[in-house]
């Protein structure tokens, strides 16, 4: 039984970490690749999964379609939607440096979040979105349910890690990464800085948006509360920067990380006296912080910090002489 328990603890704590790994590498496109400091994910992860839930569940007066389609449909319209709505933000904020940038985009996520919780006809507000179906929910239930579920999830980080590995090797991902480390000099060599930095935040917003769609198909309801920018926007940055910025690999292993220390702290604070239980979720930052600033000092560049990519020289002499 314990073992059961065990099994069923560690899917959970998988699908949990797979979700958060498509975050993480979804802003290691932004920040790792291009230098773009956005501080609101939760808007974007909000997007995803309001419209995936929209889309996907049953019918309802209480809120804004319940047009029981396919999954995937959903996935997709949460992409799309998110990108559109990065493009717009992107369009009127990625000339902005880092700090304003960062200041820009928490405002404009805080606006999200107010819309999804104020308009009622739209979301059903602060009471949220419920029967939300998961994939192939009819052929499994129970574990077996929530294994296929974990299948899925892994599905969508390793397409996640291959197109931004894809990005990243390519002559897009090194112009990215010249942008990044020196902006006047990217400029000066002809570079549109401007269209390329849109390209990446938008990029990077999709596929936030399909980590908010996993979401809300996993706990089946969604509401305004798993917004919170303390659970997506702040662990999101800290999975990234202690994993290794600029390394898909490490976006990945960071996500993992961090998740198991956040998990592992909810069990222990929640053996605390009833005094203190009220102030665990503080407790439990400090933990993240302080494993935060031991990596940094110890790891100044992450866990598994970025590697320069490969550069075929014979190719590249090839390509000059023609």
């Amino acid at each position: 039984m314990e073992i059961s328990g065990l099994l069923f603890y560690l899917v959970g704590f998988l699908t949990m970490g797979g979700i958060y790994a498509v975050l993480s590498l979804a802003l290691n496109m932004q920040w790792g690749f291009g230098g773009l400091f956005n501080a609101g994910i939760a808007g974007f992860y909000a997007i995803g999964a309001y419209s995936a839930a929209i889309i996907t569940a049953a019918p309802s007066d209480k809120h804004l379609g319940g047009f029981d389609l396919p999954i995937v449909v959903g996935l997709m319209v949460a992409g799309i939607l998110s990108g559109i709505v990065g493009y717009a933000i992107a369009r009127i904020c990625v000339r902005l440096k880092a700090d304003y940038l960062a200041m820009a985009s928490i405002g404009i996520a805080e606006i999200i979040r107010l819309i999804i919780t104020n308009e009622d006809w739209l979301t059903n507000g602060s009471l949220g979105i419920s029967r939300i179906p998961r994939p192939l929910e009819g052929l499994a239930t129970g574990r077996t349910a929530e294994v296929i579920f974990l299948a899925f999830v892994w599905i969508i980080v390793a397409v996640t890690y291959f197109v931004a590995r894809r990005l990243r090797a390519s002559p897009w991902g090194r112009v990215m990464r010249a942008i990044r480390d020196n902006e006047a000099a990217a400029t000066a060599i002809g570079k549109d800085v401007q269209r390329f930095r849109t390209q990446t935040f938008v990029i990077g917003s999709v596929f936030m948006a399909m980590a908010g769609a996993l979401s809300a198909h996993y706990f089946k309801f969604f509401s305004p509360d798993a917004t919170e920018p303390l659970l997506v926007t702040f662990l999101v940055w800290v999975m990234l920067i202690a994993g290794g910025s600029g390394n898909n690999l490490g976006a990945v292993f960071g996500a993992l990380i961090i998740w198991a220390i956040w998990s592992l702290t909810e069990i222990l604070t929640g053996q605390l006296p009833p005094d203190w239980a009220t102030r665990s979720s503080y407790i439990r930052m400090l933990l993240i912080g302080l494993f935060l600033q031991f990596v940094l000092q110890r790891y100044r560049a992450g866990l598994l910090p970025e590697k320069a990519p490969r550069l075929d020289i014979e190719l590249t002499r090839t390509r000059d002489l023609n």
